[in-house]
């Protein structure tokens, strides 16, 4: 899949006739997210950029003061079988789930059924991450009787993925240059997240060794060797958890450096100046312009200087 075909798309509020904020706004969640209930005293001024992968859906969300509900009805008339992940980047919120009332700040992150009831409220507005996940892609993930929360200031497992899923949603969804999703990732980190120590040893791997390469895309030396010490486990068995994809640790590494590649070359420029290909190469983790310019026009089907533009030399 191009790039081009995993920009975020654009839907807001602002704009729109004040007395049907509510419903528009209901109405486009339903459709590419989750159905909810939407409340607000004043008109609802939103906007979402959305990314739809084959089994995931991105968002990310802004908005003025309001507060939604997912009821029993909501979930009869507009049924999602996913897990949902919320994570709040600016604004308090509160969450009630299963009986239970939290209030989430900046850096909280919440792993939930899509299906079970559920509300939540902005009094100040909010910005936050949302990723939706369909339950059929996270087989070995069990039933959650109750919210899981993490943060992305903590140092447990959980926490550190909960900080690569967030990083990986927000340069998704990001209106500059964004950076497309691996889905794959974000499915291991979200099985994880939700299943915590009952899920198996290769998925936790899996998502331990990708939550590294992303981390550490740009440095010339990651190979499998320094990302199965980072994660505990020998080289060999590093191999197996990918194989398991069909893909190589290092076909994987290559993959995200091209998407990186490709999303600097869309806006070549630091500070006002112009980058050439070499310096975006070389920043992406190559050592061989040659090989990089090889390898992007195999995966592409076009040359870095053409998506670049005519500007580089």
């Amino acid at each position: 899949m191009q790039p081009a075909d995993l920009a975020p798309k654009t839907f807001s509020t602002v704009g729109l006739p004040a007395a049907r904020r509510v419903e528009l706004w209901e109405t486009h969640n339903a459709t590419v997210l989750i159905g909810l209930d939407v409340h607000a005293s004043e008109p609802l001024a939103a906007t979402e950029l959305n990314v739809r992968l084959p089994r995931v859906d991105l968002a990310r969300v802004g908005g003025s003061a309001h507060w939604v509900l997912r009821s029993r009805k909501v979930i009869e008339r507009s049924p999602s079988s996913a897990i949902a992940v919320y994570l709040t980047l600016r604004g308090d919120a509160w969450f009630e789930c299963a009986g239970t009332t939290c209030t989430l700040r900046p850096g909280s992150i919440v792993v939930s059924e899509a299906d079970q009831p559920f509300a939540r409220g902005f009094s100040r507005g909010l910005e936050e991450l949302v990723v939706k996940v369909d339950r059929a892609a996270l087989p070995e993930v069990l039933q959650l009787s109750r919210p899981v929360i993490a943060s992305l200031r903590g140092s447990g497992p959980n926490d550190q993925y909960a900080r690569t899923l967030a990083g990986i949603t927000g340069r998704a969804t990001r209106t500059c240059r964004p950076l497309p999703a691996d889905e794959r990732t974000v499915l291991d980190l979200v099985a994880a997240l939700a299943a915590g120590g009952a899920t198996a040893p290769a998925t936790v791997h899996r998502a331990a060794a990708r939550s590294y390469i992303e981390e550490h895309l740009t440095d010339p030396n990651l190979g499998a060797a320094q990302v199965a010490a980072a994660i505990g486990i020998s080289e060999r068995q590093l191999s197996r958890v990918f194989a398991a994809d069909s893909v190589s640790v290092p076909q994987h590494i290559l993959s995200r450096r091209l998407y990186l590649a490709y999303s600097m070359l869309v806006s070549a420029t630091d500070g006002g100046r112009a980058q050439t290909v070499a310096t975006i190469a070389t920043r992406c983790g190559f050592t061989s312009v040659t090989y990089f310019s090889h390898a992007f026009r195999q995966h592409f089907g076009r040359r870095a200087s053409e998506v670049r533009g005519p500007h580089d030399v």
